[in-house]
């Protein structure tokens, strides 16, 4: 059976953390792998977080007999430079990373998911952003939205220009809908 590198993605308040806690406690032999950013958004910052991701990628081919599933990765820089949250253009080491990942060494044992979550009623973010969160954290409703819907655009340029990563958009207002699509789509890694 092949090792699975699932990588979650989507906007503030959609759900990651309790999505991706309930799809770890379904797999065996599984690590969880919570990522944030850097709080430089300058150039200097966006050095620091493309040699993050090279070695993410490096460690990724070097593991064996193991399922990843990561909250969060280079998609996020990528979704937060378009919207002008970092004061960097992050498209090319954005384009750098997905060639890696779509071309890992020995990329015939490993089954590659990124997994967007989105909100099919938006209304629902206002409730859900409303958390304590650093300031750095810290999202408005109308950020969320705009961030499912980079995200959502994100997918399907990932769906394009990949061959080895398979995109999923999982609608994720409720709990029963997180638990029904885990069934659907990771049935066969429980």
């Amino acid at each position: 059976m092949k090792d699975k590198i699932i990588i979650v993605e989507g906007p503030q308040g959609v759900g990651k953390t309790t999505f991706t806690n309930l799809l770890r406690e379904k797999m065996k032999a599984t690590d969880l792998y919570r990522l944030s950013g850097i709080k430089d958004k300058t150039e200097t910052g966006h050095a620091k977080i493309k040699l993050k991701y090279e070695k993410l990628l490096e460690y990724i081919e070097n593991c064996e007999d193991i399922n990843m599933i990561f909250d969060r990765t280079f998609f996020t820089n990528e979704v937060y430079s378009r919207l002008g949250y970092q004061n960097y253009d992050f498209s090319i080491t954005y384009n750098e990373l997905l060639k890696k990942l779509d071309t890992l060494k020995n990329i015939e044992k490993y089954d590659i998911y990124l997994v967007i979550l989105f909100l099919d009623d938006e209304t629902l973010y206002e409730k859900r952003i409303k958390r304590d969160k650093h300031d750095y954290q810290k999202f408005d409703v109308q950020s969320s939205i705009l961030q499912q819907r980079e995200y959502l655009k994100l997918a399907q340029e990932v769906e394009q220009q990949t061959k080895n990563i398979k995109v999923i958009r999982f609608e994720n207002d409720t709990i029963e809908q997180q638990e029904k699509n885990i069934q659907k789509y990771f049935s066969d890694i429980q």
